[in-house]
């Protein structure tokens, strides 16, 4: 729209005060505020709107300037190329852009080409690493064919298996690299032997004599037997230092430094990627009415192209209106019940939560209880047959997989009963699933350090008898756990969806009918894999090569998902939608990461490090290894540190802290505050156009009526780009609309 396009013109010419934009919706809101505002000042108030009509006005074209001159700027710095133009346009901006640069100095030329140049190779690079991204075509296929919802979760899988390719890279690049190379490299590996007392023991776990097959199956999925003291685990990890030409590498030093880089790196990466869903996520808008324009208008999802992820798309739409509807509906029974009503509801819903704490506390006692009865069995020298043993060793396994598996069951019935809405059942139904997965690994881990730090005497400062390695056992557990999760995805996959599949297609019972074919529910989907990577979080520390376990264990999740997606499931009837999935991929996996956090935190500060295995033989507590390298630093580089670690810096990195943070929350409510104001605006300028249309369909009617002549001056107009409309009747003079009509009209 054109800054001269609407003005109000007296017989002499003078711009007054225009009439029309005294009566669009927007002014009179203005003046209401006004009036709100000058309180006792009535006359004012009114005087001053009447003679700041013009003014507005002025504020208006003012605003239409300001905007045209930022889109022109931004159409400038586009190449020509990208501009939506006819070819003759962009031709023609083209030629305009080289009379521009013939008129500049040579170094403004050189410098702009220079840029464009620089533009153009990164935009090349990007290109580059976009066709080299993982899974680039498959990504595509499944975005065709079932849209962006189930397209996030594969996007999320892709981002795990990058994350955890990364984790390894630093482990190995800084723990097994060193070791490997020392010998090639005319290195002097100094190792961690100290058999001066019975703590430092650590007997082999190798098979002697003749060996039968199942056993090494047993070995290869319990982590133990020949697997046990390799690379796979912190035990075998004796070194020191090791003694190159020209330096000395601190191991343990580095084994420490490298555990902490991987949670901070894993922090800091997911944060970055959930940045973009939390402000979206932020600035969402809560009105239902502009919510039904989005899901109307703008709601569909223009990747698909498949008939069928068609089909679905329609009826999510529909039961996202449907959910919407009845949201609305629930918020205006909520504000209807009586005092009576509310009683009965918390009563149930207080009942209900107790029946859940007790379903919860059932399943940690047994993932506890299992996890001792599996430790004791794994202590019995005389073994059982090969089923037996097995089941003894992945016992915690397989009752912490049934919890998983019943609990969300029991979730989905009790949450019908306690009247939410069905967005919120949705949430708080994963928020207890994710409560109890999470929590399951804890109890565990709980259930073992009560075995490892329950001695008679504290000589050793752990039960050394029972885990001369301890950090070996707990790494072989969190390895069990992850074996035996690929191995129930697989079994799930092959003998439960496969057979779903035939039975739907083939069999035309009513109860086949009824059974349906399996949904690919995405947040099931994605609280398995974050339920796997916390475990690969706790475990580096104990297993330094879990994450690459993990990540080849991803990499086969990911065809056996595209695969049962493709052949077995459809699309959930309950959508996901992209925006909102996204943050909340991420959001759990930030979850489980400060869970992870926890388990390691307390295994390198809190529990005495073994005796008998692993790098940090010398120290009571793999945390002092960081003291002991900064003082055998320089003094001053020692008094750096410890001002760091001083409580001074720490209460003046604390302030500090507390001001950046207050400084950022006072940021987003005022970022809230001019986004409502802009929605207001928004909601104005609609009103705006409803009005301007009402008034042209006025005159248009008035003009018809007033002159017989009336056909021929339309055609005459429609064939010329300006027209002119006069309202001799309502206003003193006429209003001329220059040019053709404004594209905002035909926008309402």
């Amino acid at each position: 729209m054109d800054a001269d396009s609407v003005f109000y013109t007296d017989r002499s010419g003078k711009v007054t005060s225009n009439p029309l934009l005294d009566q669009l919706p927007s002014y009179q809101s203005l003046l209401y505020r006004r009036k709100s505002s000058l309180t006792g000042t009535k006359r004012r108030s009114s005087s001053r709107g009447r003679a700041g009509s013009h003014g507005s006005g002025k504020w208006t074209l003012s605003f239409f300037n300001r905007h045209n001159e930022k889109h022109k700027n931004q159409l400038e710095q586009k190449p020509t190329r990208e501009l939506a133009q006819t070819m003759a346009e962009k031709r023609r901006d083209k030629a305009l852009r080289l009379q521009e640069v013939a008129e500049l100095s040579s170094w403004t030329q050189w410098r702009q080409s220079t840029h464009r140049y620089l533009r153009r190779l990164l935009d090349g690079v990007h290109e580059w690493l976009t066709a080299l991204q993982l899974w680039r075509g498959d990504i595509h296929l499944i975005e065709g064919m079932f849209g962006t919802g189930i397209l996030s979760y594969f996007s999320f899988l892709r981002f795990l298996v990058m994350l955890n390719l990364i984790i390894f890279t630093l482990m190995f690049s800084f723990v097994l690299l060193p070791i490997i190379i020392a010998p090639h490299a005319s290195g002097n590996i100094t190792y961690n032997l100290n058999y001066s007392s019975n703590c430092s023991i650590y007997p082999s776990s190798a098979r002697r004599g003749l060996v039968i097959f199942h056993e090494h199956i047993t070995d290869l999925l319990s982590g133990g037997g020949f697997l046990e003291q390799t690379y796979l685990f912190y035990g075998y990890y004796k070194v020191d230092k090791i003694h190159f030409p020209r330096t000395t590498y601190n191991l343990p030093l580095a084994y420490l430094l490298v555990t902490v880089a991987y949670l901070f790196l894993s922090l800091i990466w997911i944060v970055k990627r959930s940045a973009t869903g939390f402000k979206r996520n932020l600035i969402q808008d809560e009105d239902r009415f502009q919510s039904f324009c989005n899901k109307i208008f703008a709601g569909w999802d223009f990747c698909i192209t498949n008939g069928n992820a068609a089909k679905l798309k329609r009826s999510s739409l529909l039961y996202e209106l449907r959910t919407d509807l009845e949201e609305e509906r629930i918020k205006q029974k909520i504000a209807d019940r009586t005092r009576k009503e509310k009683c009965r509801i918390y009563l149930i819903r207080f009942i209900l939560n107790l029946f859940v704490i007790a379903v919860l506390a059932g399943c940690f006692y047994c993932i506890y209880v299992a996890t001792i009865l599996s430790q004791e069995a794994q202590r019995k020298e005389v073994k059982e047959n090969f089923i037996v043993d097995l089941i003894h060793e992945y016992l915690p396994s397989i009752v912490i997989t049934l919890a998983n598996f019943i609990t969300p069951l029991v979730f989905s019935v009790i949450i019908n009963f306690e009247d939410y809405s069905p967005a919120f059942e949705i949430r708080f139904t994963l928020i207890r699933c994710v409560f109890m997965r999470l929590t399951s690994i804890g109890v565990l881990l709980f259930s073992l350090w009560t075995q490892i730090t329950k001695c008679d005497s504290f000589k050793c400062g752990y039960n050394h008898e029972l885990y001369p390695c301890w950090e070996t056992r707990v790494g072989q557990e969190m390895y069990k756990l992850t074996i035996f999760d690929f191995i129930i995805i697989v079994a799930v996959t092959i003998f439960v969806e496969f057979p779903r599949k035939l039975i739907v297609k083939y069999c035309h019972c009513g109860l086949a009918k009824w059974w349906g074919q399996q949904e690919f529910a995405i947040p099931q989907n994605v609280l398995e894999i974050v339920y796997g990577q916390t475990i690969c979080w706790i475990g580096a520390f104990h297993s330094p090569m879990l994450p690459a376990i993990c990540t080849i264990k991803y990499f086969f999740i990911f065809y056996i998902k595209k695969v049962s997606l493709i052949k077995n499931c459809r699309p959930a009837t309950r959508p996901f939608r992209a925006s909102s999935s996204n943050f909340f991929f991420l959001g759990v996996l930030l979850i489980g990461l400060s869970l992870a956090c926890v388990p390691v935190i307390v295994s390198v500060a809190q529990i005495n490090c073994s005796r008998a295995c692993g790098p940090f033989v010398n120290y009571t507590t793999s945390w002092e290894v960081l003291p002991t390298a900064i003082s055998q630093l320089p003094s001053g580089v020692q008094t750096l540190f410890f001002t760091i670690s001083s409580e001074a810096f720490a209460v003046s990195f604390f302030v500090v802290t507390c001001l950046a943070m207050f400084y950022v929350i006072a940021l987003a409510g005022a970022h809230k505050r001019v986004i409502k104001q802009l929605r207001e605006q928004l909601v104005m300028e609609g009103r705006d156009k409803h009005f301007l249309i009402q008034k042209l369909c006025q005159a248009q009617k008035i003009s018809a009526v007033a002159s017989p002549g009336s056909r021929s001056q339309r055609r005459s107009s429609r064939s010329s780009p300006s027209y002119h409309t006069s309202f001799s009747n309502n206003f003193p003079e006429g209003l001329f609309l220059a040019h053709s009509p404004p594209d905002s009209f035909t926008n309402v």
